[in-house]
C-alpha cells in the first residue's frame, strides 16, 4: 500500500479489525520512511450498485461522495468521523443486502434524513433543506415544525 503522503511502497499494517459485520477489514498503516500514520479498509468487490438520478442519469454509488454529503451536513456540528462513517456503512449494507442492485437517489436521500434525524437535529436540517430543495420560506418552516412535533 503506497503511503498518500510520501508516496512510499513501504508500509506496515499497525492494527488491524474487522467491521460492518466482518463485511470489511479497517486497517492502520505507518510509513516507514516519513512516520505518518493513514486508515485504509479491505472489503469485498461485488456488483456495483447503480444510483438513477433526478434526471435519470444512472451512475454507480460512491460511499465518498455520500460521506462528504454528510460531512458537509454536520459542519461545525458535534458529530464523529466515526459516527458518519458508520452511517454511511449502514446505508451501503442495507443497498447492498437488497436484491435489487438499482437504487433511486431518493431512498438514498430518504436513508440518510432518517438517519440525521436521530443524530443532529442541525445535521438533518442543513440536508433536509438541500435534499428537499425548499422553494421558499414556508415549506422550510413545514419541515421545521414537523421536526420539531417528532421531538
Amino acid at each position: 500500500m503506497n503511503c498518500p503522503f510520501c508516496k512510499n511502497i513501504d508500509t506496515k499494517v499497525i492494527d488491524s479489525r474487522p467491521i460492518v459485520e466482518k463485511q470489511a477489514i479497517r486497517r492502520r498503516r505507518e510509513c516507514e520512511m516519513c512516520g505518518k500514520r493513514f486508515t485504509t479498509y479491505e472489503r469485498l468487490e461485488t456488483v456495483p450498485i447503480m444510483v438513477i438520478k433526478k434526471d435519470n442519469t444512472i451512475e454507480p454509488f460512491e460511499r465518498g461522495k455520500l460521506l462528504n454529503g454528510l460531512i458537509k451536513a454536520c459542519n461545525k456540528c458535534s458529530v464523529s468521523i466515526q459516527k458518519l462513517e458508520d452511517i454511511v456503512d449502514d446505508i451501503e449494507n442495507t443497498l447492498c443486502s437488497s436484491y435489487s442492485k438499482e437504487v433511486e437517489s431518493s431512498k438514498i436521500g430518504e436513508m440518510i434524513m432518517e438517519r440525521l434525524k436521530d443524530l443532529d437535529e442541525v445535521a438533518y436540517v442543513r440536508f433536509a433543506s438541500v435534499y428537499k430543495q425548499f422553494k421558499d420560506i414556508d415549506s422550510f418552516m413545514n419541515e421545521l415544525t414537523e421536526l420539531k412535533q417528532r421531538i
